[in-house]
């Protein structure tokens, strides 16, 4: 996977690197940057997610796709060289077209990943020419118009799309669910027939429709502006050369005290370019933040010899000198309200554990990475919203979670030396973090806490970590069973029904599939309607939120899931014990590695004896 193969929506760079970190000498104000300045408006420097808001506003995105311009009746070809909610800036190689304020009527398709999720549309509105000037471009000259919206993007959107998508995705939801009754009701009704099999179907359902209902009224912990814990950030590196920049950065340019935030860089011996891209960028921050102590607040420090991800982990930690402990992936991107909104649940002393919300980055790059977009924003925004009402959270998730440092400390010898039938645990750190957190303590969900992450975008490398995750969630839903009867009555239910829906979930599509149909002469047509509208409440949750035409993708995702994905979890009844990665060069996949070459050189050697016997004779 290379950064050029990826489609990554790209940001006009802030003259400043830090410019998000609230200045302890007052020598500048976040709000008056163009966000809140274009709205006019104070805002409370302690509201971040209102600070956050309004400078989103007006975030400029580098593109460059065709702009029609009707006012025009030569053919004069323009295109966009960056576009924001409030306005674009076009260009074209004739000169003196336009003079400043003009109105001209502006038609263009912005595609995916130009902006964030849910822009994607054809759009035809007006601009007001504010400002023109000429540019040199690879030895020609071009003629540049900045044009002001006379409407925002966003009210247009929720004019044109948005609000009919909320209408449609909130009728189509209510009807999907209301059939689901239905459906379950036929289920009671012919239960004597097949018990075992309604059985199933009546307990699935009820499932999934209680984690959309309890998803769909989750609300996230509010901001106390007084509490502001002190944290220390820790990023496990391992061969991660194109991403780890921002990585860094991202986590160093936050919306937080500056004497209450450090961030930890653990290098475990990369192969590549990843420690010195650390260095340059540490060299870059320190440069622009005497006066934010970077210096003291940003460590990069490499690890003696590889160790695997959880010894990363823990030498961060005990290198951090506060209380909560974030964990973020190497190639994770923390938005600049994430720490600030992750540490909220914190004021319950009972809270040992809290998830942020992971979103794809890399999501318009291909199919795969679309239908990984739903499945990602479904499974933490309606499953681990669902699981936070009884603050049982059974995944903090690698890309973006906080522990209390103490817990940490006190389970790092079982996780360390963790192992699963003989063989070390070298994946699912964070679910079995997550355990060991959760037998004693709470654990939650946190939604506005949001981080992005690189998701695979090849089939292999996709396929290589579904196993990979599927192993994990069956070792550590074993080691979860034996203390969760412990939790709330309901919440031990959901999750051992939970953990016997997937496991089941290949017998029963092989029996509603193949058997019946061979045995019985009987279409599965009840079944296949169940599939749809899983399919449609996974797709239309997505588009009631995101308000974005990726929604359709749930459908796939879920057929592609059913035959693809699912025939993974019967090879991982049988493999859950493995500790390879797949996807990276760990001991053990070296070990691995090695062993098959072995086998292979020993079946070659048997081969050559057998065929120089035969010569023989």
């Amino acid at each position: 996977m290379t950064i050029e193969k990826e489609v990554l929506m790209t940001k006009r760079p802030d003259r400043r690197i830090l410019s998000n970190i609230p200045d302890p000498e007052n020598m500048r104000s976040l709000i008056d940057r163009r966000g809140a300045s274009y709205q006019q408006a104070e805002v409370d420097v302690a509201d971040v997610n209102e600070l956050f808001r309004l400078q989103s506003l007006s975030l400029r995105y580098i593109t460059r796709f065709p702009v029609k311009v009707s006012k025009l009746k030569s053919a004069i070809k323009f295109y966009s060289e960056d576009i924001s909610v409030t306005g674009i800036l076009i260009y074209s190689d004739t000169a003196n077209v336009f003079e400043c304020d003009e109105i001209l009527t502006l038609a263009f398709k912005i595609p995916g990943g130009a902006m964030p999720e849910g822009y994607e549309a054809n759009v035809k509105l007006k601009g007001k020419i504010i400002r023109t000037f000429t540019k040199e471009v690879d030895g020609e000259t071009r003629y540049y118009y900045a044009c002001e919206f006379l409407q925002s993007l966003n009210q247009y959107m929720q004019k044109k799309r948005w609000g009919l998508s909320i209408f449609v995705a909130s009728l189509v939801l209510l009807l999907a669910t209301l059939t689901v009754m239905l459906m379950r009701a036929e289920s009671v009704i012919y239960f004597k027939f097949n018990k075992s099999l309604y059985l199933y179907s009546l307990i699935a359902a009820a499932f999934l429709i209680s984690r959309y209902v309890f998803g769909m009224f989750y609300r996230t912990v509010r901001i106390n502006p007084q509490y502001e814990p002190a944290v220390s950030i820790i990023i496990p590196v391992f061969n991660e050369e194109k991403w780890i920049q921002r990585t860094i950065l991202s986590c160093m340019n936050q919306y937080y005290p500056v004497d209450k935030l450090e961030v930890i860089v653990v290098d475990d011996c990369s192969t590549d370019d990843t420690k010195r891209k650390a260095d340059e960028i540490a060299e870059l921050i320190h440069q622009e933040g005497e006066r934010f102590k970077t210096k003291e607040r940003l460590i990069v420090h490499q690890l003696p010899q590889n160790g695997g991800k959880r010894e990363a982990l823990i030498a961060g930690v005990h290198m951090a000198k506060h209380d909560l402990v974030v964990f973020v992936d190497s190639d994770s991107f923390l938005e600049p309200n994430a720490i600030r909104n992750l540490v909220q649940p914190f004021q319950d002393e009972k809270m040992g554990g809290v998830a942020g919300r992971t979103e794809v980055e890399n999501k318009f790059t291909n199919a795969l990475t679309k239908l990984q977009t739903v499945r990602y924003y479904i499974a933490f925004r309606i499953m681990k919203a669902a699981e936070s009402w009884f603050d049982a959270v059974t995944c903090l998730s690698g890309p973006l979670s906080c522990y209390r440092k103490d817990l940490v400390l006190q389970n790092e010898e079982a996780w360390l030396n963790q192992k699963f039938l003989g063989q070390p645990a070298t994946f699912g750190d964070d679910r079995s973090m997550t355990n060991y957190i959760l037998k004693t303590h709470r654990t939650t969900y946190q939604d506005n806490a949001v981080c992005s992450t690189i998701v695979p975008s090849d089939t292999k490398s996709f396929l290589s970590q579904q196993m990979r995750w599927k192993r994990s969630w069956l070792r550590e839903s074993l080691r979860a069973f034996t203390f969760m009867w412990k939790k709330e009555p309901f919440m031990f239910l959901f999750f051992i029904i939970g953990l016997i829906v997937p496991i089941a979930a290949p017998v029963v599509v092989v029996y509603n599939l193949i058997w019946v149909p061979i045995t019985q002469s009987i279409f599965p047509r009840t079944f296949l309607l169940g599939l749809l509208l899983m399919a449609m409440l996974m797709s239309l949750a997505h588009l009631y939120f995101r308000r974005s035409k990726l929604w359709s993708f749930g459908f796939i995702f879920v057929l592609f899931y059913e035959f693809v994905l699912l025939w993974q979890m019967p090879v991982a009844w049988v493999t859950f014990w493995k500790s390879t990665w797949g996807t990276r060069e760990t001991p053990q996949d070296v070990l691995e590695r090695e062993k098959k070459l072995e086998r292979k050189a020993r079946r070659k050697k048997k081969w050559a004896f057998r065929n120089a016997g035969e010569k023989n004779e």
